[in-house]
């Protein structure tokens, strides 16, 4: 692919390099939106032409992805989805910086404060004067129509994400579930998931992943 910087379909493709991961080779592209001041990164593997790759559209979690946070099953989803990509041989993962399902990092931890009150993720969102999400999908949208992928089988356990891909063009032609194996504590969390969002588990129920 030509790295150069081009602007297609409302995002501008800052770079690509080679990135070797734990999990296999991928090329790692960076892209910013051209509409507003959003960026985003994007791991690609393989063949991503031939049938509808798997892709997971992950939001930023600074507190689960990288110190490994047990107030969430985000680090587990992002490597549970980045496994199955490589077992694959094929796929996608847009990495959006979208912290706290939107509301910013800063709002995120305020709202840690009220959960240690008593509040579940929505209530505590709400208190602060944020929607329960305020995440939109129309950039991860961009991003795979300029990679030519119209397309995709979604990792996800949101329907929102579904609905949003389809109504910006992108065709799931198969949702596949991101349940990981619940650890201690967050049993609650994902029940208000369930419950609240409307996130669909499978087996696991209230007991699996989802974000």
């Amino acid at each position: 692919m030509d790295a150069s910087r081009h602007t297609q379909d409302a995002v501008i493709r800052i770079a690509e390099a080679d990135f070797p991961t734990r999990w296999g080779r991928f090329r790692i592209f960076g892209f910013q939106s051209s509409e507003a001041d959003e960026e985003a990164v994007a791991l690609v593997m393989g063949d991503v032409h031939t049938s509808p790759p798997l892709v997971r559209i992950h939001s930023q979690c600074l507190t689960g992805d990288v110190f490994g946070s047990l107030r969430c099953d985000c680090r587990q989803q992002l490597e549970m989805a980045l496994a199955a990509i490589a077992a694959a041989g094929a796929g996608i993962l847009i990495y959006e910086q979208q912290e706290g399902r939107g509301i910013g990092l800063m709002p995120k931890l305020q709202a840690y404060e009220l959960q240690d009150q008593g509040l579940d993720t929505v209530e505590a969102n709400e208190r602060l004067g944020f929607k329960a999400d305020l995440r939109d999908y129309a950039m991860p949208a961009a991003i795979l129509n300029s990679f030519g992928v119209h397309a995709v089988r979604l990792l996800s356990n949101n329907p929102e994400k579904v609905q949003a891909l389809e109504h910006a063009g992108i065709r799931v032609t198969e949702r596949v579930p991101c349940e990981v194996e619940p650890h201690a504590g967050v049993e609650h969390y994902l029940r208000t998931k369930q419950d609240k969002l409307g996130h669909i588990f499978g087996s696991q129920k209230a007991s699996g992943g989802g974000k």
